[in-house]
């Protein structure tokens, strides 16, 4: 039963994932809020099955009640019409796509140099264990998603600002 939660809470992950970025039903911002809720829940469901309970309440209320709140906050104080978009040149969107790939590039470099497999917190369910095993091995790919929701809250205003007349 634990591998056919698994597949599904990926499986929901990862369109809901898809959908944030390419939303064929509408080009409404507010909806793609709603599916990044849905990825960081289902999120939260995968931290379930590894029995890190911690990190899926963390997930919940963090991202998805804080985190989520702030950009619909921007949306809609921004209020943003589909019609008033504005088109990007291809400069921007190859400079754009540049930066993206040199941010993946650094992020897979960083990957490779992650310790391999270690022991687990020796408490189960030790937040102060949890913390040392965060900050001490892993600050990197932690500051590096604090570095990703910020680009996403920046992205956000970018692309919901209207065109100066």
């Amino acid at each position: 039963m634990q591998d056919v939660l698994f597949y599904i809470f990926a499986a929901l992950t990862l369109v809901c994932g898809f959908l944030v970025v390419a939303n064929p039903f509408t080009r409404n911002p507010v909806t793609s809020a709603m599916f990044l809720v849905l990825t960081i829940m289902s999120m939260a469901g995968l931290f379930v099955l590894l029995e890190a309970f911690f990190l899926a309440a963390v997930q919940v209320l963090v991202y998805a009640g804080a985190v989520i709140v702030l950009f619909l906050f921007v949306i809609m104080v921004l209020d943003l019409q589909v019609e008033e978009r504005r088109k990007y040149p291809r400069s921007a969107m190859l400079s754009g796509g540049i930066v993206a790939a040199a941010l993946l590039s650094v992020m897979l470099a960083a990957m490779r140099e992650l310790p391999g497999t270690t022991d687990g917190p020796a408490l189960e369910g030790s937040t102060a264990a949890l913390g040392g095993l965060l900050f001490r091995h892993y600050l990197l790919p932690f500051e590096m998603v604090s570095v990703l929701l910020l680009t996403a809250m920046v992205g956000v205003i970018l692309l919901s600002k209207r065109k100066l007349k």
